[in-house]
Protein backbone atom coordinates (compact mmCIF):
# COMPACT_ATOMS: atom_id res chain seq x y z
CA UNK A 1 0.00 0.00 0.00
CA UNK A 2 2.79 2.42 0.97
CA UNK A 3 4.65 1.68 -2.27
CA UNK A 4 1.47 2.29 -4.28
CA UNK A 5 0.99 5.67 -2.59
CA UNK A 6 4.62 6.62 -3.34
CA UNK A 7 4.10 5.72 -7.00
CA UNK A 8 1.05 7.98 -7.09
CA UNK A 9 3.07 10.75 -5.41
CA UNK A 10 5.59 10.75 -8.24
CA UNK A 11 2.98 12.00 -10.75
CA UNK A 12 2.89 15.65 -11.81
CA UNK A 13 -0.60 16.17 -10.37
CA UNK A 14 0.39 14.73 -7.00
CA UNK A 15 3.62 16.75 -6.97
CA UNK A 16 1.66 19.95 -7.54
CA UNK A 17 -0.79 19.02 -4.77
CA UNK A 18 2.03 18.28 -2.29
CA UNK A 19 3.77 21.53 -3.24
CA UNK A 20 0.68 23.63 -2.48
CA UNK A 21 -0.02 21.63 0.68
CA UNK A 22 3.48 22.46 1.94
CA UNK A 23 3.03 26.11 0.90
CA UNK A 24 -0.24 26.28 2.86
CA UNK A 25 1.35 24.69 5.92
CA UNK A 26 4.40 26.96 5.79
CA UNK A 27 2.19 30.04 5.52
CA UNK A 28 1.54 29.63 9.25
CA UNK A 29 5.21 30.28 10.02
CA UNK A 30 6.42 33.65 11.25
CA UNK A 31 9.09 33.64 8.57
CA UNK A 32 12.08 35.93 8.36
CA UNK A 33 14.49 35.83 5.41
CA UNK A 34 17.90 37.29 6.13
CA UNK A 35 20.61 38.51 3.72
CA UNK A 36 18.68 37.58 0.58
CA UNK A 37 19.47 40.80 -1.30
CA UNK A 38 23.22 40.22 -1.16
CA UNK A 39 23.27 37.21 -3.47
CA UNK A 40 20.33 38.38 -5.62
CA UNK A 41 22.08 41.67 -6.41
CA UNK A 42 25.25 39.75 -7.21
CA UNK A 43 23.35 37.39 -9.54
CA UNK A 44 21.45 40.19 -11.28
CA UNK A 45 24.74 41.97 -11.95
CA UNK A 46 25.99 38.91 -13.83
CA UNK A 47 27.61 36.92 -11.02
CA UNK A 48 27.05 33.18 -10.72
CA UNK A 49 25.63 31.80 -7.48
CA UNK A 50 25.41 28.29 -6.05
CA UNK A 51 23.13 28.14 -3.01
CA UNK A 52 23.98 25.24 -0.68
CA UNK A 53 22.00 23.72 2.18
CA UNK A 54 21.66 20.60 4.30
CA UNK A 55 19.09 17.95 3.33
CA UNK A 56 17.61 18.44 6.81
CA UNK A 57 16.50 21.98 5.88
CA UNK A 58 14.73 21.25 2.58
CA UNK A 59 11.14 21.50 3.83
CA UNK A 60 11.00 25.27 4.32
CA UNK A 61 12.82 25.94 1.04
CA UNK A 62 9.85 24.49 -0.86
CA UNK A 63 7.82 27.42 0.48
CA UNK A 64 10.16 30.07 -0.94
CA UNK A 65 11.15 28.37 -4.23
CA UNK A 66 8.70 30.43 -6.29
CA UNK A 67 10.42 33.66 -5.17
CA UNK A 68 13.27 32.77 -7.51
CA UNK A 69 11.27 31.35 -10.42
CA UNK A 70 12.45 34.03 -12.86
CA UNK A 71 16.10 33.02 -12.35
CA UNK A 72 15.44 29.45 -13.63
CA UNK A 73 17.47 27.99 -10.79
CA UNK A 74 18.63 24.42 -11.33
CA UNK A 75 18.80 21.74 -8.62
CA UNK A 76 20.20 18.20 -8.80
CA UNK A 77 17.72 15.48 -7.78
CA UNK A 78 18.49 11.77 -7.50
CA UNK A 79 17.31 9.19 -10.03
CA UNK A 80 15.10 7.30 -7.59
CA UNK A 81 11.44 7.06 -6.61
CA UNK A 82 11.97 9.65 -3.88
CA UNK A 83 13.80 11.77 -6.44
CA UNK A 84 10.81 11.52 -8.78
CA UNK A 85 8.57 12.87 -6.03
CA UNK A 86 11.00 15.65 -5.09
CA UNK A 87 11.42 16.58 -8.74
CA UNK A 88 7.68 17.10 -9.22
CA UNK A 89 7.50 19.25 -6.08
CA UNK A 90 10.47 21.45 -7.01
CA UNK A 91 9.23 21.88 -10.57
CA UNK A 92 5.87 23.06 -9.21
CA UNK A 93 7.82 25.79 -7.44
CA UNK A 94 9.47 26.89 -10.67
CA UNK A 95 12.84 25.21 -10.25
CA UNK A 96 14.60 23.24 -13.00
CA UNK A 97 15.56 19.71 -11.93
CA UNK A 98 18.64 17.89 -13.17
CA UNK A 99 18.46 14.18 -12.46
CA UNK A 100 21.42 12.34 -10.98
CA UNK A 101 23.34 11.77 -7.75
CA UNK A 102 26.70 10.55 -6.46
CA UNK A 103 25.48 6.95 -6.76
CA UNK A 104 23.61 7.08 -10.09
CA UNK A 105 24.00 9.29 -13.15
CA UNK A 106 26.13 11.70 -11.16
CA UNK A 107 28.74 12.69 -13.71
CA UNK A 108 26.24 13.53 -16.45
CA UNK A 109 24.08 15.45 -13.96
CA UNK A 110 27.10 17.36 -12.66
CA UNK A 111 28.01 18.39 -16.20
CA UNK A 112 24.43 19.52 -16.84
CA UNK A 113 24.39 21.52 -13.59
CA UNK A 114 27.66 23.24 -14.51
CA UNK A 115 26.18 24.09 -17.90
CA UNK A 116 22.98 25.48 -16.32
CA UNK A 117 24.78 27.64 -13.76
CA UNK A 118 27.03 29.05 -16.47
CA UNK A 119 24.02 29.87 -18.65
CA UNK A 120 21.47 31.07 -16.08
CA UNK A 121 23.81 32.12 -13.22
CA UNK A 122 21.96 30.28 -10.43
CA UNK A 123 21.86 26.81 -8.90
CA UNK A 124 21.01 24.96 -5.69
CA UNK A 125 23.02 22.09 -4.21
CA UNK A 126 22.12 19.80 -1.29
CA UNK A 127 25.41 19.22 0.48
CA UNK A 128 24.79 15.79 2.05
CA UNK A 129 22.07 14.43 -0.25
CA UNK A 130 20.52 12.29 -1.40
CA UNK A 131 21.34 9.63 1.23
CA UNK A 132 23.96 11.08 3.55
CA UNK A 133 25.75 10.58 5.81
CA UNK A 134 24.17 13.56 7.51
CA UNK A 135 26.46 16.57 7.83
CA UNK A 136 29.15 15.18 5.52
CA UNK A 137 29.76 17.43 2.53
CA UNK A 138 30.50 15.64 -0.71
CA UNK A 139 33.15 17.09 -3.05
CA UNK A 140 30.67 17.73 -5.89
CA UNK A 141 29.77 21.15 -4.51
CA UNK A 142 33.33 22.41 -4.88
CA UNK A 143 33.69 20.91 -8.36
CA UNK A 144 30.38 22.44 -9.45
CA UNK A 145 31.06 25.92 -8.09
CA UNK A 146 34.66 25.99 -9.31
CA UNK A 147 33.84 24.72 -12.82
CA UNK A 148 30.91 27.12 -13.21
CA UNK A 149 32.81 30.10 -11.80
CA UNK A 150 30.19 30.53 -9.09
CA UNK A 151 30.36 31.78 -5.52
CA UNK A 152 28.94 29.49 -2.84
CA UNK A 153 26.11 30.92 -0.73
CA UNK A 154 25.33 28.74 2.32
CA UNK A 155 21.68 28.75 3.34
CA UNK A 156 20.37 27.54 6.71
CA UNK A 157 16.96 27.27 8.37
CA UNK A 158 16.45 27.99 12.07
CA UNK A 159 13.16 27.27 13.86
CA UNK A 160 12.27 27.96 17.48
CA UNK A 161 10.28 24.72 17.56
CA UNK A 162 10.22 21.84 15.10
CA UNK A 163 9.80 18.12 14.63
CA UNK A 164 12.84 16.05 13.56
CA UNK A 165 11.98 12.84 11.76
CA UNK A 166 13.70 9.52 12.43
CA UNK A 167 15.30 9.53 8.99
CA UNK A 168 18.98 9.48 8.00
CA UNK A 169 19.03 13.30 7.86
CA UNK A 170 16.72 13.97 10.86
CA UNK A 171 14.52 15.92 8.45
CA UNK A 172 13.21 19.10 10.07
CA UNK A 173 9.58 20.21 9.88
CA UNK A 174 8.92 23.43 11.83
CA UNK A 175 5.78 23.27 13.92
CA UNK A 176 2.76 25.39 12.96
CA UNK A 177 3.18 29.08 13.85
CA UNK A 178 6.87 28.59 14.65
CA UNK A 179 9.33 31.44 14.29
CA UNK A 180 11.41 30.41 11.31
CA UNK A 181 14.50 32.18 10.05
CA UNK A 182 15.86 31.38 6.62
CA UNK A 183 19.36 32.82 6.59
CA UNK A 184 21.71 33.25 3.66
CA UNK A 185 25.29 33.37 4.96
CA UNK A 186 28.17 35.32 3.43
CA UNK A 187 29.28 34.45 -0.09
CA UNK A 188 32.30 32.16 -0.41
CA UNK A 189 34.58 32.80 -3.37
CA UNK A 190 36.79 29.84 -4.28
CA UNK A 191 40.40 30.19 -5.42
CA UNK A 192 40.66 30.03 -9.19
CA UNK A 193 43.33 27.31 -9.09
CA UNK A 194 42.96 24.46 -6.59
CA UNK A 195 44.85 21.23 -6.05
CA UNK A 196 43.50 18.23 -4.14
CA UNK A 197 44.59 19.61 -0.76
CA UNK A 198 42.84 22.92 -1.43
CA UNK A 199 39.64 21.08 -2.46
CA UNK A 200 39.63 19.25 0.88
CA UNK A 201 40.41 22.48 2.72
CA UNK A 202 37.43 24.22 1.11
CA UNK A 203 35.14 21.33 2.08
CA UNK A 204 36.36 21.46 5.69
CA UNK A 205 35.84 25.21 5.88
CA UNK A 206 32.31 24.89 4.46
CA UNK A 207 31.49 22.17 7.00
CA UNK A 208 32.75 24.40 9.82
CA UNK A 209 30.44 27.18 8.65
CA UNK A 210 27.37 24.98 8.16
CA UNK A 211 27.51 22.37 10.94
CA UNK A 212 26.55 24.71 13.81
CA UNK A 213 23.10 25.02 12.15
CA UNK A 214 22.60 21.24 11.82
CA UNK A 215 20.83 19.11 14.43
CA UNK A 216 22.39 15.65 14.64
Amino acid sequence: MFKKLRNIARTRTAGTFIYWLVRFYCSTFRLKIENESSWINYLEQGGKVLICLWHQHLFTTIHIASRYRKYQVGVMVSQSLDGDIASRIFESGGMITVRGSSSRGGLAALREMIKRVKQYNGGVHVLDGPRGPVGIIKPGVITLANSAGAVIVPMVVIADRAWYLHSWDRFMIPKPFARVELKFLSKIELPKAMDEDEYENQIRMLEEIMKPYLRL
